[in-house]
């Protein structure tokens, strides 16, 4: 934190994390953003970077209230589907023990909370599923960030819960889906997506704006916060390659049965962001408009100050 600084302060947790580096980035030029990693140093410009464990809530306190923060975003996580499925106790103690903990905490201080979730929560049988619409898990992931809602709501029942499905760009040890579809496209390779599998993606600055948007109008509890389309996989890789001028002609159709993956995902992963969209009195944005803007990150040099960001 720069203690000369006027700015309000954010303090996101899971700092080494593609979202959280993207949401610095977008609000580093308004706020005064702080990191919160567990073993990494970040190097982002006017972003600083806090080594704080988040096993214990009031070790929690006391380190979060070195940085006075304004507004903490709960960012970390377990996010690998597969991981989760294959080690549910880590994926309990990341995805629910420690955002019990950190929800706790922001109580305590009396600090606003955006707790981050996420859209795999539903049985992927419906579309655009609401916030009031009942949650049934399919796999570890989902089951645990169900149960971290929960346990949110119970600690700190003025906590900002997002569900989402965002894309960016992320760094040298972890890629985004973007990442990967751009990557392999200028690689020339052939790439094989679900024409089955639905979402409603959202750029991670827009779900950043959108989401201190709703804190700032004083926004609680559930919100999707998703872009305005639903569109297969498929459908948005094509939509990527043609923004980006990468041969949409490598894209494969592929369908979800057969795709031997180890945890069971919902077919149908949209959102319906009616709510969010009448508590900010506008759209959320469409996915051509979402990856017009992350070329032109591109071309201001995001990708290439995230690549090495992230130190051991």
């Amino acid at each position: 934190m720069n203690p000369a600084s006027t700015k309000k302060r954010l303090l996101i947790t899971g700092g080494s994390g593609l979202l959280a580096l993207n949401w610095a980035c977008a609000m580093r030029s308004t706020l005064d953003v702080t990191l919160v990693t567990h073993q990494h140093h970040v190097r982002l410009v006017n972003v600083t970077t806090a080594q704080i464990a988040l096993s214990e809530p009031k070790h929690i306190i006391s380190q979060f209230t070195q940085y006075s923060p304004d507004v903490i975003v709960h960012a970390a996580g377990l996010t690998s589907v597969d991981e989760c499925e294959l080690s549910p106790a880590r994926a309990h103690h990341a995805n629910v023990e420690i955002a019990k903990h950190v929800a706790y905490a922001a109580a305590r201080m009396d600090v606003p909370l955006i707790h981050i979730s996420t859209d795999h929560l539903f049985s992927g049988h419906h579309s655009l599923s609401t916030e009031t619409t009942l949650v049934q898990p399919l796999n570890q992931y989902a089951i645990t960030k169900a149960l971290a809602e929960a346990e949110v709501q119970k600690v700190n029942p003025a906590a900002l819960i997002i569900r989402t499905n965002f894309f960016g760009w992320g760094h040298a040890s972890r890629q985004s889906f973007s990442d990967w579809l751009i990557n392999n496209l200028r690689a020339n390779q052939d790439l094989p997506l679900f024409t089955d599998v639905f979402f409603t993606p959202i750029l991670a600055d827009s779900l950043a704006f959108g989401a201190h948007e709703l804190l700032e109008g004083g926004a609680s509890g559930i919100f999707n916060v998703v872009g305005d389309e639903r569109l297969s996989k498929y459908e948005f890789a094509l939509l990527l390659a043609d923004q980006f001028s990468l041969p949409r002609e490598r894209i494969q159709p592929k369908q979800l049965n057969g795709s031997h993956l180890v945890a069971p995902r919902p077919r149908d992963m949209s959102l319906d962001n009616q709510k969010a969209r009448h508590a900010l009195r506008r759209p959320l944005g469409g996915v051509s408009s979402f990856l017009i803007e992350l070329q032109t990150h591109e071309r201001a040099g995001r990708p290439a100050e995230l690549l090495n960001a992230v130190q051991p």
